[in-house]
C-alpha cells in the first residue's frame, strides 16, 4: 500500500444565579494532511434541617390566626424545651446547632469539591488542546513523521542537536548507568578535554527521558508489544528511499512527544493560575485564550522542542502559582514551602538562564516587602526556600560554580542581611520613603559587590559575557563574543512590531488597564500607610500584596524583553496572566455592580478573537517539509571516509550535527556559556578572519583538529550592518582590517596549508596536514 503525502510516499509492510425571590423562600431553597496509520447554599441546608426538627415546613411553622396559642408537634416541642432546666436547655441547643453545622458543612464541602473538580476538568481540557495544537504545528512544519532517522537528527539544529546527542548516547549504551557515566566523562564534545556534561550543560531532562525510554521499550519488549512502525519513504526528485519509523519506540518521536506533553501540562497550569489569581474561572479562560491568540509571541516549543526553556518554563508557571498562594495565605505552612523549593529545583536544573529570572522575582518580592505589603518574616521563609533549592541544584550539578557566583545567589544573601539588620539599625523609621530608598540602594550595591567578590575568589568568568551584552545595549560596547550574541536576531532589541501585535489582539490594552488599577490602588495604600505609621489593616494589605508583586514582575519582564527579544518568552505569558485580572472582583467589583462580569468578559474575548483567530489560522497554514541535502551529503561522507577518532572543527551549529549523527570528536559547540569554550570558538572562527593562513593552521593544530568544515555562507552573509564574520573580526583584530578574508581565499584554493577533501554547494571540508 502506498500512501501519498506531500511529495513523499510511504509503503507499508503488508436555579439561576442572581435571580431575586419575590416571595418568602422555603428553608431548603438556595439562591491534514499526511499519511495516517492503518488505521450561597450554607443557609439553605441549615434552615432545612432546623425546620424539619420543628415540624411541617412553611405551613407547619405558621401561627394560628385565631389565637395566640399553637397546637401540634411544634407547640409540644416548645413546652418540652421550656420545661427543662438551664443546663438541659443549653445542651439541647448545642445538639441542634451541631446538627445544623454538620449538614451545612457537608453541603458546603460538596459544592466546593464540585467547583474544584470542574476547574480541574477545564484545566485538563486546555492542556489537551494545547498539546494537540503544538503537535500539529510541529508536524505541519517539519513533516516529522515522514523523515528518516538522519533527517530527524538534522532537524535538531544548533544546541538542540547537542542536547539530543546525550539522550542518544544514554539510550544506545549497554546500560543506563554506563550511558550516564559516558556523558559524565565525555571525550567527544571539547576534544581533547574530558568534561562532565551534567555539570556544564543542564542535561537532567535528557537523563530522565532516557531512563523513561529504556523502561518503556524494556516493558514493551517483555510484553511482546510493538513500539514503532517502519515505512519505506520514497522521497522523489531522484533521491534514494529511506526508512522512517513512527511510534514511541522511535527515540526522536519519544523525545518530542514527552516535551509536548509537558507543555500541554503547562497550559493546564495556566488555566489554574489565571483562575486562582482572578478568583474566577473566567480568568482562567481569559488566560488560555490570550495565550492561544498570541501563541507565536508566547512560545517557540513547536519549532524548537529540545531547547532548555521547553523543559524549564512549565515549572516556572508552577512556581509562580505556588508563590501566589504563599503570598495570599496569612501564614506559610511547611508543605507550601516544600512545593516552592521543589518547583524552583525543577525550574533551575534544566536551564542555565533560570537564575536571572529568579533574580527579578526576589527583587520584586523585596520591593513588595519594603513597601509593607508582606511581612519580613514571610519573605525570609521564601528566601530560605530559594536558598535550599539553590544549594540542591549546586549539589546535583556537581558544584557548578556559576550558581554560587551568580547575581541571584548574591541577592539572596544581601536581602536576607537587610531583613535581619534593617529593623535594628532603622528603628521606628520603617515607613519613611527615604528608608525604602536606602534599603533599595543597599540591595543593588550589595548584590553587585558580593557577586564581584565571589567571582574573583572562585576565579569564575563564565557569565562575564552577560555583563558585556548589557553594556552593548546601553553604551554600544563591542567585542567578538558580544557581537556573536547581539548579531543574532533573538538577542537584539524587541521588534517594533511586537507591541503592535499585542495591541491588535487587545492583550496590551487590557493589561494596561489592569496594571493602571493596581498601581492606583498601590499608591493609594502607600500614601495612607505613610500617613498612618504602624497601621497595616487597610484593605488587608491589598490582598497580601500578590497583585503588586505581579505588577512589579511585569515591569521586570518588560525590561528583559525590550533589551533581549528572546525573553518575550517571559513577558507575553505573564501578560496573559495579568489579563485574567479583568475578571477580578477585587479590582473591578465597582464595575461589576453596573455590568454583568460575564457580559464584559465575553465582549472583550469576542473582540480579541477577531485578530486572535487570524493569528491561529496563520499558524495552521504553515506547511513545510524538512530537507537539507547538502548537510546530509556531508554527514554521510564523514561516516564513510573518516576515522572514528577524527577531530572536527567548524561553525557551532554544524558541529552539533556532526557530533550527534557521526559521533566524531569536536572542539567547539553551540553551548556558549563557558569562558574556555568561548576562547576555543574564537580560535575556530579565525578561519573567517583576515589573519594569515599559517597562523590559523597553527592555532587549529594546537587544538588537535584534523578536519575543518568551511561554510562559504558565513563568509559573505550579513544579517545586519557590521554582522558578517569578517566585520566582526575587524572589531577584534583591527591590525588586519582591509585584507581579503581567509575564508574567501580558502574557497578558491586551500593549498598549501589545507587540503580540500570534500565539497558541495554549502560545505567544504579542509584536511589539516601534519607538518
Amino acid at each position: 500500500m502506498v500512501v501519498p503525502s506531500r511529495g513523499r510516499n510511504k509503503e507499508s509492510p503488508p436555579l439561576k444565579p442572581g435571580q431575586q425571590q419575590q416571595q418568602q423562600q422555603s428553608p431548603g431553597a438556595s439562591p491534514s494532511r499526511g499519511r495516517r496509520p492503518h488505521s450561597p447554599g450554607r443557609q439553605g441546608s441549615g434552615g432545612a434541617r432546623a425546620m424539619r426538627k420543628g415540624g411541617g415546613g412553611r405551613r407547619g411553622a405558621r401561627g394560628d390566626p385565631r389565637g395566640p396559642f399553637r397546637e401540634g408537634p411544634a407547640a409540644d416541642g416548645e413546652r418540652d424545651v421550656l420545661g427543662r432546666g438551664p443546663l438541659s436547655l443549653l445542651r439541647l441547643c448545642g445538639d441542634r446547632l451541631r446538627a445544623v453545622f454538620v449538614v451545612d458543612r457537608k453541603a458546603f464541602v460538596t459544592k466546593a469539591d464540585s467547583n474544584i473538580w470542574l476547574t480541574f476538568l477545564l484545566a485538563v481540557f486546555a492542556g489537551v488542546l494545547h498539546w494537540c495544537h503544538i503537535t500539529t504545528l510541529f508536524e505541519n512544519d517539519r513533516h516529522f513523521s515522514h523523515l528518516s532517522t538522519l533527517e530527524r537528527e538534522m532537524a535538531f539544529r544548533t544546541e538542540m542537536g547537542l542536547y539530543y546527542s546525550y539522550f542518544k548516547i544514554i539510550i544506545e549504551a549497554p546500560s543506563f548507568w554506563s550511558g550516564v557515566c559516558a556523558i559524565m566523562n565525555d571525550k567527544l564534545t571539547e576534544y581533547p578535554l574530558v568534561i562532565n556534561t551534567l555539570q556544564r550543560f543542564n542535561l537532567y531532562p535528557e537523563v530522565v527521558l532516557a531512563s523513561w525510554y529504556r523502561i518503556y521499550t524494556t516493558m514493551m519488549d517483555f510484553l511482546g508489544l510493538p513500539t514503532k512502525t517502519c515505512w519505506t519513504v520514497n522521497r522523489g526528485k531522484g533521491l534514494s528511499p529511506v526508512e522512517s519509523c513512527e511510534g514511541l519506540g522511535d527515540p526522536a518521536s519519544f523525545y518530542v512527544a514527552v516535551i509536548f506533553l509537558l507543555n500541554g501540562f503547562m497550559m493546564s497550569l495556566f488555566f489554574i493560575y489565571g483562575t486562582y489569581l482572578s478568583g474566577s474561572r473566567l480568568g482562567g479562560l481569559v488566560t488560555v485564550l490570550c495565550f492561544f491568540f498570541n501563541h507565536g509571541e508566547c512560545t517557540r516549543v513547536m519549532w524548537t522542542p529540545p531547547l532548555r526553556e521547553s523543559f524549564s518554563y512549565p515549572f516556572l508557571v508552577m512556581q509562580m502559582l505556588i508563590l501566589t498562594y504563599i503570598l495570599r495565605i496569612p501564614s506559610i505552612n511547611t508543605g507550601s514551602l516544600i512545593a516552592l523549593c521543589v518547583s524552583n529545583i525543577f525550574f533551575m536544573l534544566p536551564w542555565q538562564f533560570a537564575q536571572f529570572v529568579l533574580l527579578t522575582q526576589i527583587a520584586s518580592l523585596f520591593a513588595v516587602c519594603i513597601m509593607g505589603y508582606i511581612d519580613s518574616s514571610k519573605l525570609q521563609k521564601i528566601l530560605s526556600a530559594h536558598m535550599v533549592s539553590l544549594l540542591v541544584c549546586f549539589i546535583l550539578m556537581f558544584g557548578n560554580s556559576m550558581l554560587l557566583t551568580s547575581y541571584y545567589a548574591a541577592s539572596l544573601v544581601v536581602i536576607s542581611g537587610i531583613l535581619e539588620w534593617s529593623p535594628k539599625v532603622l528603628k521606628r523609621r520603617k515607613r519613611e520613603v527615604y528608608v525604602w530608598v536606602i534599603e533599595g540602594c543597599a540591595w543593588l550595591f550589595g548584590t553587585v559587590t558580593l557577586k564581584y567578590l565571589t567571582s574573583r575568589v572562585f576565579g569564575i568568568a563564565d557569565d562575564a559575557h552577560i555583563g558585556n551584552i548589557l553594556k552593548s545595549k546601553f553604551i554600544g560596547y563591542k567585542d567578538f563574543d558580544t557581537l556573536m550574541y547581539t548579531c543574532a536576531a533573538e538577542f537584539d532589541f524587541m521588534e517594533k512590531e511586537t507591541p503592535v501585535r499585542y495591541t491588535k489582539t487587545l492583550l496590551l490594552p487590557v493589561v494596561l488597564v489592569v496594571f493602571g488599577v493596581i498601581i492606583k490602588r498601590a499608591i493609594k495604600y502607600i500614601l495612607w500607610s505613610l500617613s498612618h505609621p504602624g497601621r497595616y489593616e487597610k484593605e488587608e494589605r491589598f490582598n497580601h500584596g500578590e497583585l503588586v508583586f505581579h505588577a512589579l514582575q511585569l515591569l521586570a519582564y518588560s525590561v528583559l524583553a525590550i533589551l533581549i527579544m528572546r525573553l518575550k518568552l517571559f513577558l507575553t505569558p505573564h501578560l496573559c496572566i495579568m489579563a485574567s485580572l479583568v475578571c477580578s472582583k477585587q479590582l473591578f467589583g465597582w464595575l461589576f455592580y453596573k455590568v454583568q462580569p460575564k457580559t464584559l468578559v465575553f465582549a472583550i474575548l469576542a473582540l480579541m478573537t477577531i485578530e486572535g483567530s487570524a493569528n491561529l489560522r496563520t499558524q495552521w497554514n504553515i506547511m513545510g517539509e524538512f530537507s537539507n541535502l547538502p548537510q546530509e551529503e556531508l554527514l554521510e561522507w564523514i561516516q564513510v571516509n573518516t576515522r572514528q577518532d577524527a577531530v572536527f572543527a567548524g561553525a557551532m551549529p554544524t558541529m552539533a550535527s556532526v557530533k550527534l549523527s557521526t559521533l566524531r570528536p569536536i572542539v567547539n559547540h553551540p553551548h556558549y556559556e563557558d569562558a574556555g569554550l568561548r576562547a576555543r570558538t574564537k580560535v575556530v572562527y579565525s578561519m573567517y578572519s583576515r589573519k594569515p593562513a599559517s597562523q590559523v593552521k597553527r592555532d587549529l593544530m594546537k587544538l588537535g583538529v584534523n578536519y575543518y568544515i568551511l561554510e562559504e555562507s558565513l563568509c559573505v552573509s550579513r544579517k545586519k550592518p557590521g554582522c558578517s564574520m569578517p566585520e566582526i573580526w575587524d572589531v577584534e583584530d583591527p591590525a588586519n582590517r582591509g585584507k581579503i578574508p581567509l575564508c574567501t581565499l580558502m574557497s578558491k584554493d586551500s593549498r598549501p596549508y589545507f587540503i580540500t577533501v570534500f565539497e558541495n554547494s554549502n560545505y567544504r571540508v579542509l584536511k589539516i596536514p601534519k607538518e
